[in-house]
């Protein structure tokens, strides 16, 4: 995928040279003596007596490069680093238990965080100094440059050692007293998610969406916690104000230049608050988590443009993103070379148009001559060319549209980043046209630009298949194909489940891995030692599986993914819950080379694991009857009370787990599919095209050859007494541990669907379910 710019041959090679991590083979041909995180790195500092560098990054990191170019590169700097250190490099995306380590060093001793990370270690692992970015020498941007810091901390250490090594111990000793969830003493309430509704309303920006200003991030945890919000009370004040909120941004976020409307797919963030001017580079994990709000948007509103959003990210992801034997790549670069032959790569330049670009590859009139004018608007077709609709409607402009602010190195001067200010219709009113006339030439301008845009060299690809992210994708791909109703969708979560059972998962130890790799000849490698799975690793894995358990309608899949996702939640119980009850871990015991074993206590780009293991704990203990499991979803609720009752904004996926919690999840059980295949689907289709808060569905009956034998009809009691009604396909909705009684129409499902008429209080909710029970006498889970 990389350009031949890339593949130049160099004399010196480091130790990196060995490694499958593309961040890591990026700086291979430093001429730094870099090492890998690892034994052979921490000896040598330990027997020369010197201090350790880390540097931690990821290789679509813009400011990433930005030091390797100044700093790395550099022979004289690299001279420095050589004789007065020894150089580790890390992955962050590899390693995130080293990287969430010193990343909390480098914020409690600096106020701010960020990559490129650069900490300087004694050689025990004790943190002395850190910070991010350095320029190469202290004229640039107001900070200290990298040469300096480098020479001032040799220095120091040959000196003053000891003063040097007690401020960095001291820190470490203050940050594993804070580093614990303190725990509480019950579980919040319903004030902790009117908190969090209130909270994000006030750092919602109404014009662009959004929460707060520049630079703005998708935030998917939030929209998240919104649309369950809104779903559990549409009619209240607070569902309303939530769904305006979301579906507002949802749909200035797919406006904007963040989105890539030739190629597909989202760039990280915006630089900009109106979504303009993106961060260029594209994570799978911003995809997966789109591709569920953007699904659930769907679903709240009918808006067809969302619908067609999801599209076009699973569109990207299955053509860019995905390794033919089912996982998928982690992330694209910001930076490529502006053309072949070109020396320096430069942000946005696979992305951008002049003008010029623009008038040159669509200068033809909208109507071709082989048309017929005697359409309405035939005439003005015949003489509005497509670069004069598509500037019009994607702000083209001559002298480009970036304001310089929000391009510091001029990279992006003359350029234009398209992005929609109006609609569609505005655009054939402003033209004269019928609508569908612009629909149809917009497309044809966008696939003209993309196969111009394929000519240019492509960003690196990180190949690299990181398990937590890939569990993410699982979800976005059986959430797209049930709010769609697209089985292609979901085929391709179940291949994806398939990849992590082949290539990230050992059967002897029941452990998944963290990562593996494309290798050099298009196959799956791996390293020789690989990583274990960290607590996202489980978390959003059965969380995908649990989602791809639902979107499948076949017997034996269902089994499969539930069955496994049982087992890999009793895996990561065993591996990081804290025996004093209060949440999970980010790590297992075992590395005892980290000086922290630290909890998540936050969700931000990607949610935390303990948030999302809230809602898988409750959804696998209504499934298989686990009361055990909605134990554990509450003794993680009620370890993060403090932080859920007075800043509940910064856990809203924990928050949406908590209002589960209180409303139990609302389970959708069709029986009858083998004698009833066409009625059954008709019920399916009713509740996965609803928007219903807390839902967890499943097909409850077995394989044909076995109608008793699947997973749930041997471990939920109220499942195996499930059947068709005089042989039409039947559904059972359950709330509260009391089922209805069964329905055979889509008519009476959509009935039994709507939320209670409570106004969201959890007291009223619980009661109006407990009657319908009672009095409907159905089957008690």
């Amino acid at each position: 995928m990389n350009s031949g710019n890339d593949t130049a041959k160099k004399k010196f090679q480091n130790r990196l040279a060995l490694e499958k991590s593309p961040y890591l083979l990026q700086h291979a041909e430093n001429p730094v003596e870099w090492y890998p995180w690892g034994d052979e790195a921490f000896e040598k500092a330990r027997k020369e007596d010197k201090l350790i560098f880390l540097s931690v990054g990821y290789s679509t990191c813009h400011w990433c490069h930005v030091m390797e170019r100044e700093s790395f590169e550099s022979p004289d700097i690299a001279q420095v680093m050589n004789k007065n250190f020894v150089n580790i490099k890390v992955d962050r995306e590899e390693r995130p238990d080293v990287d969430k380590m010193y990343m909390t060093f480098v914020q409690a001793t600096t106020g701010s965080g960020g990559w490129p990370m650069s900490v300087w270690l004694s050689p025990d692992l004790t943190p002395v100094y850190g910070g991010t970015y350095y320029p190469p020498e202290d004229r640039y941007y107001g900070r200290p440059g990298f040469r300096s810091v480098l020479e001032a901390l040799a220095k120091q250490w040959k000196e003053d050692r000891q003063k040097f090594t007690e401020s960095g111990s001291k820190v470490v000793h203050i940050l594993r007293q804070m580093g614990g969830v303190a725990g509480g003493t019950s579980i919040p309430g319903s004030d902790s998610w009117n908190k969090c509704c209130s909270q994000l309303s006030k750092s919602y920006e109404p014009r662009f969406g959004g929460f707060g200003g520049a630079p703005k991030f998708p935030q998917p945890s939030n929209l998240v916690f919104l649309l369950h919000l809104y779903a559990r009370e549409p009619t209240t004040e607070a569902g309303k104000r939530a769904l305006e909120m979301c579906s507002h941004t949802l749909r200035m976020m797919a406006r904007g230049g963040m989105h890539d409307h030739i190629s597909q797919g989202f760039a990280r963030y915006s630089t900009d608050d109106r979504w303009h001017v993106p961060h260029f580079e594209k994570m799978l994990y911003d995809q997966a988590q789109l591709a569920i709000v953007y699904s659930e948007g769907y679903l709240a509103t009918g808006d067809e443009f969302f619908a067609d959003t999801v599209r076009d990210i699973l569109t990207y992801v299955s053509r860019d993103l995905s390794h033919e034997s089912g996982g998928f790549y982690s992330a694209e670069d910001a930076d490529s070379y502006p053309e072949h032959g070109a020396k320096e790569k430069k942000e946005g330049a696979f992305c951008v148009w002049t003008q010029d670009d623009v008038n040159r590859l669509l200068n033809q009139p909208i109507l071709a001559e082989s048309e017929s004018t005697d359409a309405d608007d035939g005439e003005v077709a015949s003489k509005v060319t497509l670069a004069q609709l598509f500037s019009h409607h994607y702000g083209v402009k001559p002298s480009g549209n970036v304001n310089p602010y929000q391009d510091p190195h001029d990279e992006l001067k003359g350029k234009n980043v398209l992005t929609v200010e109006g609609s569609e219709q505005e655009t054939s009113e402003a033209f004269g046209l019928t609508i569908e006339r612009t629909l149809d030439a917009l497309k044809r301008c966008r696939d003209i630009l993309r196969t111009e845009r394929l000519k240019r060299p492509r960003p690196h690809l990180d190949d690299k298949m990181v398990t937590a992210w890939n569990g993410l994708m699982i979800s976005g791909y059986a959430n797209a194909g049930q709010a769609l109703q697209d089985p292609s969708f979901v085929e391709r979560a179940i291949k994806a489940a398939h990849f992590i059972e082949k290539y990230l998962y050992q059967k002897e130890s029941g452990k998944l891995l963290r990562s593996c790799y494309r290798g050099s000849d298009g196959g799956i490698a791996q390293i020789p030692v690989p990583i274990e799975g960290f607590s996202d690793d489980y978390a959003f894995v059965i969380q995908g599986f649990l989602d791809t358990a639902e979107a499948s309608h076949d017997p034996a899949i269902i089994s499969w993914l539930i069955g496994w996702a049982e087992k890999l939640q009793e895996k990561q119980d065993a591996l990081f819950w804290d025996a004093d009850g209060n949440g999970g871990y980010f790590t297992g015991p075992v590395d005892s080379v980290l000086l922290l074993r630290l909890k998540e206590d936050q969700d931000g780009a990607e949610p935390s694991a303990n948030s999302v293991a809230v809602s898988n704990l409750l959804r696998l203990s209504s499934l298989l009857e686990r009361s055990d499991w909605r134990e554990r979803a509450g003794a993680i609720l009620k370890a993060f009370q403090e932080r859920l009752v007075k800043v509940p904004l910064v856990l809203p996926r924990m928050v949406s787990g908590l209002m589960l919690f209180h409303d139990s999840p609302t389970m959708v059980y069709v029986a009858g599919s083998n004698e009833d295949p066409e009625g059954a689907a008709a019920l399916l289709k009713a509740a996965e095209t609803k928007l219903v808060a807390g839902r967890v569905m499943a097909v409850a009956d077995g394989p044909k050859d076995n109608p008793e034998g699947g997973l749930l009809q041997s471990r939920n009691d109220a499942v195996k007494r499930m059947k068709a009604v005089n042989g039409k396909a039947a559904a059972y909705v359950c709330r509260q541990h009391v089922c209805s009684l069964p329905v055979t129409s889509v008519k009476a499902l959509a009935g039994l669907l709507e939320p209670p008429e409570s106004k969201g209080a959890v007291a009223a909710a619980v009661g109006g379910i407990s009657s319908l029970g009672e009095s409907s006498k159905g089957p008690k889970v």
